[in-house]
């Protein structure tokens, strides 16, 4: 059986949609409000120097390289394609380390129907379901396919659906999907235009657009900065975010995420991390 990613197929006289998963966490504590089944979807369309989950910002191109580099023998080329035996799999992600195009081989293509078959079982301890990656919004068709499918469950309905996103979905697509979404965490990474296409490859114009879009229908419910010292926190970037910050709705909730040097690649390896203490400062002094 084959279907396309993102569209629609028919098993069994049924209609279902699939998305490429990178990971899935039963319950996670700081990926929205509450108690949470988070869902990491592959592909992102930032490709940031920080970026502290590379492997998920491509997808997978089966060149095969990270097949004779797992330790355990879970990977295996067949027909063209990498296979990855999860039962054999020791979890060493060497074969993150090696990937070429920062992709990973352990990227499961799943139905909606089998992601709500995994929810049911934890529904009774979570209050929502978080859809994060990458970048959720790179598998928009999906992303609308399933929540309309919690929403339309009357054992899942009470869940809250929330998107983990970088804010670069452009207006259009943002009310297309907002029927089905209950609220997003966006990412500010920097308020000077050059700076965020340095960080991230793309502008920060759709980034504010979505910010102010989301607080004027009040779906956005947090406003989420990775702060990196002498990158970000200079003295300009740290007014300009206080003022930004200060024509938003005070209900919704700003979050400061220290830097850390671990699990990034390239340059940002020889950046400076972020401590506990720097960031609680750099929290008080954009408080609105």
């Amino acid at each position: 059986m084959s279907f396309s990613l993102g569209l629609p197929w028919v098993s069994n006289g049924r209609t279902t949609v699939s998305g490429l998963i990178s990971k899935v966490i039963p319950f996670s504590c700081v990926d929205g409000p509450g108690n949470r089944f988070v869902i990491f979807l592959q592909g992102c369309n930032f490709n940031c120097k920080n970026c502290h989950n590379p492997q998920t910002i491509n997808f997978c191109n089966h060149c095969g390289d990270c097949v004779e580099q797992c330790p355990s023998e879970a990977l295996s080329l067949n027909d063209g394609k990498i296979s990855w035996n999860s039962r054999q799999c020791e979890s060493c992600d060497q074969c993150l380390d090696i990937c070429p195009v920062n992709s990973s081989p352990m990227v499961e293509e799943k139905t909606v129907e089998e992601l709500l078959q995994q929810i049911r079982v934890a529904s009774p301890f979570i209050d929502g379901i978080t859809l994060s990656g990458g970048e959720a919004t790179v598998q928009l068709k999906f992303v609308k396919a399933f929540f309309t499918a919690v929403k339309n469950d009357s054992a899942l309905n009470h869940l809250t659906c929330l998107i983990d996103s970088n804010g670069y979905l452009p207006l259009s697509a943002w009310k297309s999907v907002l029927p089905v979404m209950d609220g997003a965490m966006i990412d500010l990474k920097a308020m000077d235009a050059d700076l965020h296409k340095w960080l991230t490859g793309r502008d920060n114009f759709r980034v504010f657009q979505t910010i102010e879009y989301l607080a004027s229908v009040s779906k956005l419910i947090e406003v989420r900065l990775l702060i990196i010292p002498n990158i970000n926190d200079t003295a300009e970037e740290k007014m300009a975010v206080k003022d930004y910050l200060s024509s938003l709705n005070t209900n919704i909730n700003i979050k400061v995420n220290a830097f850390s040097n671990k699990a990034v690649k390239g340059e940002a390896i020889d950046w400076l991390s972020l401590s506990e203490e720097k960031k609680a400062l750099y929290l008080q002094s954009i408080n609105r």
